[in-house]
């Protein structure tokens, strides 16, 4: 499938839309806050989510939606009694229960670490920290009801003043995510393009411009490079990051543009 992108580009570099002097402290900041914070992973069922271009799936190597499927009752017992809440689970409806991002049951960190470590699940993303909680994807961009949490506020302050100067007119969505040395984001996207109205809108920081993050046209089976250390994609696309032999994080801000920039953004990036 071809690229839908926005405003008649592939993506949106933000770097010069954008107040991006604080981004040093910041990296400073949100590297010395992840040692000590506890962090989830993210990821790991893309392809059983079916969100993977035909040409790309095997790079999902374990997939933990395939792995449940297939777990052996004893050992559906052992992956339950690590939930947060084991009798939640209901284990006369094994066959219908969904687990882990977007379903009924999330998982649990320590689920998360035996899928990897019995069952070689990888998960792409082993850092992943919400600064705003969020349980839904589809609500991500509202802020009703939500604020940064009070550890957000504490251990990154500078990391919430800059997503709080950002353009929004409301912020439904602040999270850190990051890959370890070696690690490749699997290709995916984040919807149907059939069901997009208009890109999502949100903004993505990578305060050491050292994560490499890709479109994938699966059309022309070729990768866009996105550069730039904040930039606007439409998630609808496919995309992916490229390994690398060093830790890499961005930080994802999702809630609703303020008129003003978005008109601004057309009006300059769809006549650029």
């Amino acid at each position: 499938m071809a690229l839908r992108g926005i405003f008649g580009r592939p993506y949106v570099p933000l770097d010069r839309f954008l107040d991006l002097d604080a981004l040093p402290a910041i990296h400073d900041e949100v590297c010395l806050a992840l040692g000590q914070v506890p962090v989830e992973y993210t990821g790991g069922s893309h392809r059983s989510m079916g969100i993977m271009p035909p040409s790309r799936v095997d790079e999902a190597l374990v997939d933990y939606g395939e792995v449940i499927r297939g777990l052996s009752d004893a050992d559906f017992e052992t992956f339950c009694s690590l939930a947060d809440d084991p009798a939640a689970i209901d284990r006369t409806r094994r066959r219908e229960l969904e687990f882990g991002e977007e379903r009924e049951l999330p998982l649990s960190r320590r689920q998360m670490l035996w899928l990897e470590r019995r069952h070689r699940v990888y998960f792409p993303w082993k850092i992943y920290y919400e600064l705003i909680p969020n349980r839904w994807w589809g609500e991500k961009s509202s802020g009703a009801g939500k604020d940064f949490t009070r550890v957000a506020k504490t251990l990154f302050p500078k990391t919430v003043a800059f997503a709080k100067s950002l353009p929004f007119v409301e912020i439904g969505r602040c999270n850190v995510m990051g890959l370890a040395p070696h690690d490749h984001g699997t290709v995916h996207r984040d919807g149907e393009p059939e069901e997009q109205e208009a890109p999502d809108h949100f903004v993505t920081v990578c305060p050491a411009g050292d994560k490499r993050l890709y479109l994938w046209d699966e059309e022309e089976k070729v990768k866009v490079p996105v550069e730039g250390r904040a930039y606007w994609f439409n998630d609808f696309d496919y995309h992916g990051v490229d390994a690398d032999p060093w830790f890499r994080y961005s930080i994802r801000i999702d809630g609703v543009f303020a008129p003003e920039f978005l008109e601004r953004l057309e009006r300059e990036v769809g006549a650029a």
